[in-house]
């Protein structure tokens, strides 16, 4: 067993064993490959660099009282993928294939799921991006899906508890016929400058109005 204190476990990267690996090019997907090394080497034109082509998704395994390891609703985050990558015009994940990796990755790293009653749980971040140099605007022509695991404490040090929160009205998130539908990093990145405005004003979240309500 790894040495690790469960119990002051925070919500960050962390090595395991390994990670799963597929690649896209030719027309379809690879066979699975697991990878102990954390970083990607792509090409400096991979169309994720310049013209977002990614997404990804966020799930976690738990340990079970009997000692078994279960993963919460991987069919639904697998669906908003595939919804995702067609967003992006992107190669879908099948569910399938999702699942599946989600199933070998596990087990490659079974000692890394936190025991049960530690509040802990085996963080799972899918990930798919395009990797093949694309310098027009156009879709790339490979594709990586990869899936990291790492085992994490609660996102929120104090628990599921109600937090005071902020309403921005001077930033938005997402806006009618964009992305906000999808789990794409650029929603994210649209969010950063007033995720830190709020957590320096002292607000430990922000809320967003629906773009349509302050224009």
């Amino acid at each position: 067993m790894p040495n690790i204190d469960w119990k002051s476990l925070g919500f960050g990267f962390s090595d395991v064993n390994c990670h799963i690996r597929y690649v896209w090019k030719d027309g379809k997907w690879g066979e699975a490959e697991f990878v102990k090394d954390p970083y990607i080497t792509m090409h400096i034109g991979a169309s994720c660099l310049h013209y977002g082509q990614e997404c990804f998704e966020g799930m976690k395994a738990f340990r079970q009282k009997d000692g078994k390891v279960v993963i919460f609703r991987p069919d639904e985050n697998a669906k908003r993928m595939f919804r995702t990558a067609q967003r992006c015009v992107m190669p879908p994940v099948p569910v399938e294939m999702f699942i599946e990796a989600a199933e070998k990755v596990i087990q490659k790293n079974l000692e890394y799921v936190p025991p049960y009653g530690t509040g802990g749980s085996l963080y799972i971040r899918p990930l798919l991006i395009g990797t093949g140099p694309q310098i027009g605007v156009a879709p790339a022509h490979e594709y990586t899906f990869l899936m990291m695991v790492m085992p994490v404490g609660a996102y929120y040090k104090g628990g599921l508890k109600p937090v005071r929160a902020v309403i921005l009205d001077d930033w938005d998130r997402a806006a009618p016929h964009g992305m906000g539908d999808v789990k794409v990093g650029g929603n994210y990145a649209a969010s950063l400058f007033a995720h830190e405005k709020a957590k320096h004003d002292g607000w430990p979240v922000e809320l967003y109005l629906d773009a349509k309500e302050h224009k």
